[in-house]
């Protein structure tokens, strides 16, 4: 009589009686159980798709609901025992029943693997060769169908979301473009910096407020962090002589407390032209030209008498509203215009401390702050938001 034959009659019909015949045909039908599913592993299978569908196969029989083989066991064995052995029955019958965990889908795919294919032209004896770590059985119980996992290349790849840009970049590489299109090249330095090339060599003496505690991150009483990326202009001067064009972007990093405008570091770039008879005109048609490509044709510029130690004379310069036309809003405060950079004349004695002879040559230079100018073109109102890696503010654009 076979199992499936067994459990569709009752003990009694069985002419099971006593706790040994119990004991008995639970083993029988456990080592059925066991058999079946070692059968299917050995088996393999062509492709995911039959490895599934072999596993499902298995589990209906044995733990489906409605006419499964535990099912019928539990109508047929231990509901229908007598008082006397239902006990018995029931212990025998929960301990199958966690047996058969091993029969689920998840775990029976985890160790029926793939055949080989025959079309990759794998032979049996080249198989025994490869390494158990492939999932090859010892050569006692080699096959011609022991299997190696193996992809299955008609699946669709795995999608990795991309990335982009961060808008601080994004802007500085914008900048970039417009500068380098007009010859200029760009220039880097360190950002750990002597108090010479970020203060005495670009005429800022020990009285100056740039220089408190509370203003610059020292290191020590000769490094900073640098203030600006300034410094990088006398280097290279040094290193190249005149003339020179260059851009120099870069963090900068300031005693600042963080809020909607200010951060302890942020970004810069300075512009620095030397050549023999350059001028004023020269730096303001430079600027015009660069407000106009990076904010559109429309923009007007606007340039204003300031002071900076290391140009002389020096300006602020500021374009018309980008929000309102120039006709007056929040962000330019009414006035039309939105102040943006400084710039000027590079003073003759940075140039001497620079190696370039200041009757020989003249230069100009401007600074403007990265973050700043992101903040403008994409509508943005808080600085912090730059440094926070909230991907859902990043993820925009």
């Amino acid at each position: 009589m076979t199992i499936d034959e067994k459990v569709r009659k009752t003990l009694a019909e069985l002419a099971v009686n006593d706790a040994a015949g119990v004991e008995a045909l639970f083993a029988e039908l456990r080592a059925a159980m066991q058999q079946e599913r070692a059968s299917l592993v050995a088996r393999g299978a062509a492709n995911e798709l039959a490895r599934d569908a072999s596993c499902k196969e298995l589990r209906d029989r044995w733990l489906a609901r409605k006419n499964g083989l535990l099912s019928l066991v539990d109508e047929n064995w231990l509901k229908a025992s007598s008082k006397e052995l239902k006990p018995l029955v029931g212990r025998s019958f929960n301990g199958l029943r966690q047996e058969s965990a091993a029969l689920e889908i998840a775990a029976l795919t985890k160790d029926v693997p793939f055949h080989v294919s025959a079309t990759i032209g794998v032979q049996a004896e080249s198989l025994r060769q490869v390494s158990p770590t492939f999932g090859i059985q010892s050569e006692a119980g080699f096959t011609a169908e022991a299997s190696v996992i193996t992809p299955d290349l008609t699946l669709p790849g795995n999608r990795r979301p991309l990335g982009t840009l961060h808008p601080v970049t994004q802007m500085q590489r914008e900048i970039e473009d417009i500068f380098l299109n007009l010859g200029f090249h760009i220039e880097s330095g360190p950002e750990i910096e002597t108090v010479y090339y970020n203060f005495d060599a670009l005429n800022i003496p020990e009285s100056h407020p740039s220089r408190d505690d509370w203003d610059t991150l020292y290191i020590n009483s000769n490094t900073v962090l640098r203030t600006h990326t300034s410094p990088v202009q006398i280097r290279a001067m040094e290193k190249y002589g005149a003339p020179l064009y260059i851009i120099i972007p870069g963090k900068c990093y300031r005693h600042d407390n963080p809020d909607a405008s200010h951060s302890p570091m942020f970004h810069q770039i300075e512009g620095l032209a030397i050549a023999s008879d350059i001028t004023f005109a020269d730096l303001k048609g430079t600027l015009d030209f660069f407000a106009k490509k990076l904010f559109g044709e429309k923009i007007r510029t606007r340039f204003q008498p300031s002071f900076f130690p290391f140009t002389e004379p020096s300006g602020e310069v500021s374009i018309s509203c980008i929000f309102c036309g120039g006709d007056g809003c929040r962000v330019c405060k009414e006035s039309g215009w939105i102040e943006v950079m400084g710039c000027g004349m590079v003073h003759p004695q940075v140039l001497r401390n620079g190696g370039i002879d200041p009757e020989k040559y003249s230069g100009w230079a401007f600074g403007l702050g990265i973050d700043r100018f992101a903040m403008m073109k994409y509508d943005i109102n808080d600085i912090q938001l730059f440094f926070q890696s909230d991907v859902r503010f990043l993820k925009q654009f």
